[in-house]
């Protein structure tokens, strides 16, 4: 027996879940920007974490959910949603936080690869869906809500659609467009949303 997995083996049962899931995750979230999508299998996986594939197999019903989910936790960190109490700034840093992600990060290539497979994967749009995508939606309509109260967006405003014209731009430069972007399209974008089109 390799030392490696003689190391793994006598870890086994003793490491809480918790810790072991957090490691997988980790591992994942890794190998998913260093190397892409088709790196993360339980195989690989359960090697860099030394966990098992059993484990694995338990908790996440495939690969690209897996992915999925590691993508969320490997992310959470940077996209932190600030309240300083100014909405405006608040949106531009956390948007400029979000571009630099998928631009200086190497986060764009895994997201399209992440997205491209929900298309055919229900087991994977179900993850990005339940892990990333209607978390970091709620966050953003929550910072925008408390804006609402406070009164810096008016009552009427429609919170869902600031947040597509926000985050929806960048996904359809990213997906559709396939054209370079930069935070330097930040101000713009926050600036249309929340002031508009209209001759002031």
């Amino acid at each position: 027996m390799s030392q490696e997995r003689a190391g793994v083996r006598r870890g086994r049962g003793r490491r809480p879940a918790a810790e072991v899931r957090a490691s997988v995750l980790a591992a994942t979230g890794r190998l998913l920007l260093e190397e892409g999508l088709p790196a993360i299998t339980f195989d690989r996986v359960a090697r860099e974490a030394g966990s098992s594939k059993v484990t694995l197999y338990k908790w996440w019903p495939s690969p690209g959910a897996l992915a999925a989910e590691a993508y969320f936790a490997q992310s959470a960190p940077v996209l932190a949603f600030p309240d300083t109490g100014d909405v405006e700034a608040d949106l531009v840093t956390q948007l400029t936080a979000f571009v630099r992600w998928l631009t200086r990060d190497a986060a764009a290539e895994p997201v399209a690869a992440l997205i491209g497979a929900a298309q055919t994967d229900p087991e994977v749009a179900r993850a990005w869906a339940e892990q990333y995508a209607r978390p970091r939606r709620e966050l953003a309509r929550e910072r925008l809500r408390v804006a609402q109260e406070q009164g810096e967006l008016r009552p009427d405003a429609d919170l869902d659609v600031i947040v597509d014209q926000l985050w929806g731009a960048c996904y359809h430069r990213l997906l559709v467009l396939r054209v370079p972007f930069d935070e330097s399209l930040v101000p713009r974008l926050v600036d249309q949303a929340l002031h508009g089109a209209a001759a002031r």
